[in-house]
C-alpha cells in the first residue's frame, strides 16, 4: 500500500527522485526501502510548483520558464512521469483525476489549479482527497481462510466480489457511525478500539459477525452460495437477514446487538427484480427505528439499502445524472456496482467517471483480534483510485445511505424528493409519508389511526416492503 505524504513537506536533497536517482532494485532493497522511496516521490510531486493533475496545461504558461533553467527541466520531467499510467498506479492515484471537482461519499474536493496552489486549505486539493480515499475500509478477495460452511472453498477468488463490495459499504456506515465522516486512518499506533473492532467484524471466519461465511449462510434463501456470483438485490436481502439474526442472538445473550442502527432495504415490489422505482416510506423507517429501540418512540440511526434495476442490457443514460447526484448527499455510502459480472464499490465521481475501490485483489486472510490495537491493518486500506465510465456500469446496482438521526433522515428525504423533481418522470426512487389507510396497513386493534405505533408491521417483512400497495407520494 502507498502511504500519503505529509502536508507541507518540501522536497529534500535526500529524496531519490529529487536527486535523479533510479528506483531501488528489488534485488537490493527491502519492502521498507521501496515504501520510503515511493513516499519521497509523492512528497516531491505534491509540493512541486505545478499540479500533476494538470495534464493538459496551457503551453503558454511553460514559455514563461527559461528553456534551459533547472526548474523548467524539473517540471518537464515530473509532468512526463506523472502522465504515464504505470506511474499513476505506482503513486497510488489515478490518471482519471483531472482539475474537475470530485464528489466522494458526500464530500466535495476542489482539484482546480487555484485550489491546489493553496496548501493551507486542508479540506481541498488532491492530497486531502487521497487521504480521505485511503482511509476508507478496503475489503478484497482473500485466500487461506477456514472452509465456508460445508463447502471446500477456502478462498473467494473469482466469485466473491459482490460480497466484498457490500462489506465495504456497510463498513463505511459503521465508520461514519462510530468515528464520524471526518475520521482519517491514524499514522501511528495504537489505533482506536472502535476502528479495530469494526475490522474484526469483517474478518474471514464464522466467529466474525459480518464475515463472508456468515453472509453466505444468511443469504441461502436468496441464492447466495460459495462459488456463485450474486446480484445486488439478493446481497441487500442477505444483509437484512444477517443483521436481524445477529441482533436476535446478541439480545438473547447480553441484551445488546453489535449492529448499532436500523436497516431498511427499500424495494418497490415483492421480489425487487421487476424494475420500477423503489419507495422510501417515512412511516416504515420510523417503525424500524422504533423496533430497533425496543418500542421506544425515539429515532435511531438507520442504514438504507436501495437496490435498483436501471436498464436491460446497459444502464439507461437518463439515470446517470441522478446517480451522480446521490453521491453528493451527505448521507451517501456509495454504490454497489461495476461492469456486468464484476462488482466494485463506487464511492465517488468526477465528470463522467465513477471512482471506486476494487475488491479483485487477492490477499491472504488475516485475523485482527478485537482487542489488538497494534494490529497491522494495511491490507484494509488502498491508495489506488480506479475509475470507470459511468455509462458502463451494470444497470443492476444498489445505493447506500446512512442517517445518524431524525434530522439527518429528514434532510435525506428532502434531497431525495428534490431528486425526484429532476427525474423527468423516471426517478431512481421516490419518497412517501405513509401507506394509504384504505389498504389496511394499520393495526385493526389500534383506535388512534395515526402515529408509528399504528402501522401493521405484520404487513411488512422487516425491510419496509409492502408488495403492490398504494402510496401517498410526497
Amino acid at each position: 500500500m502507498t502511504s500519503l505524504p505529509g502536508r507541507g513537506v518540501s522536497p529534500s536533497s535526500s529524496d531519490p527522485l529529487c536527486e535523479g536517482n533510479a528506483a531501488p532494485s528489488s534485488s537490493s532493497s527491502s519492502g521498507q526501502d521501496l515504501k520510503q522511496w515511493k513516499n519521497s516521490i509523492l512528497s516531491c510531486v505534491f509540493s512541486s510548483p505545478f499540479s500533476i493533475f494538470e495534464a493538459h496545461q496551457d503551453s503558454s504558461a511553460n514559455r514563461s520558464l527559461k528553456p534551459h533553467s533547472g526548474s523548467y527541466a524539473w517540471s518537464r520531467f515530473l509532468r512526463r512521469i506523472a502522465c504515464t499510467s504505470s506511474m499513476w498506479r505506482f503513486l497510488g492515484a489515478s490518471k482519471a483525476l483531472t482539475s474537475s471537482d470530485v464528489w466522494f461519499l458526500g464530500k466535495c474536493y476542489k482539484l482546480s489549479s487555484e485550489e491546489l496552489s493553496n496548501s493551507s486549505d486542508c479540506e481541498s486539493g488532491n492530497a486531502a482527497f487521497l487521504e480521505d480515499f485511503s482511509s476508507r475500509i478496503w475489503i478484497t478477495y482473500r485466500k487461506g481462510f477456514d472452509a465456508i460452511s460445508d463447502s471446500k472453498y477456502t478462498s473467494d477468488v473469482n466469485w466473491g466480489c459482490m460480497v466484498r463490495s457490500s462489506q465495504m459499504l456497510v463498513a463505511q456506515a459503521l465508520i461514519f457511525h462510530h468515528l464520524g465522516r471526518s475520521w482519517r486512518k491514524p499514522s501511528q499506533k495504537p489505533y482506536s478500539p472502535e476502528y479495530i473492532g469494526i475490522l474484526h467484524m469483517f474478518g474471514d471466519s464464522e466467529a466474525c459477525a459480518f464475515s463472508i461465511h456468515n453472509l453466505l449462510q444468511a443469504g441461502k434463501s436468496y441464492g447466495l452460495a460459495a462459488g456463485s456470483w450474486v446480484g445486488p438485490y439478493a446481497m441487500c436481502r442477505a444483509w437484512q437477514t444477517l443483521v436481524r439474526t445477529n441482533r436476535e442472538h446478541h439480545e438473547a445473550v447480553d441484551g445488546n446487538g453489535n449492529f448499532p442502527m436500523a436497516l431498511y432495504v427499500v424495494s418497490g415490489d415483492e421480489d425487487g427484480e421487476r424494475g420500477g422505482a423503489p419507495v422510501v416510506c417515512i412511516d416504515v423507517a420510523a417503525q424500524l427505528c422504533c423496533d430497533f429501540n425496543k418500542n421506544q418512540s425515539t429515532w435511531s440511526p438507520i442504514l438504507l439499502l436501495v437496490p435498483l434495476v436501471l436498464g436491460l442490457d446497459k444502464l439507461n443514460p437518463r439515470y446517470i445524472p441522478l446517480l451522480k447526484e446521490t453521491l453528493t448527499f451527505p448521507q451517501s455510502l456509495g454504490i454497489l456496482g461495476g461492469k456486468p459480472g464484476t462488482s466494485t464499490y463506487i464511492a465517488g465521481v468526477q465528470d463522467d467517471r465513477a471512482l471506486y475501490l476494487d475488491p479483485h485483489e487477492v490477499q491472504l486472510a488475516v485475523d485482527i483480534a478485537a482487542d489488538n490495537l497494534e494490529a497491522d491493518t494495511s491490507s484494509y486500506h488502498c491508495s489506488t483510485v480506479r475509475d470507470l465510465a459511468l455509462d458502463l456500469i451494470d444497470p443492476s446496482l444498489a445505493i447506500g445511505f446512512y442517517c445518524r438521526d431524525k434530522d439527518d433522515f429528514d434532510d435525506f428525504c428532502s434531497r431525495a424528493s428534490e431528486l425526484v423533481d429532476k427525474a423527468n418522470g423516471a426517478p431512481l426512487f421516490t419518497v412517501v409519508q405513509s401507506v394509504q389507510p384504505s389498504k389496511q396497513m394499520y393495526n385493526e386493534e389500534s383506535s388512534s389511526g395515526d402515529g408509528m405505533d399504528s402501522i401493521n408491521v405484520e404487513g411488512l417483512d422487516g425491510s419496509g416492503e409492502t408488495g403492490e400497495e398504494e402510496w401517498e407520494i410526497l
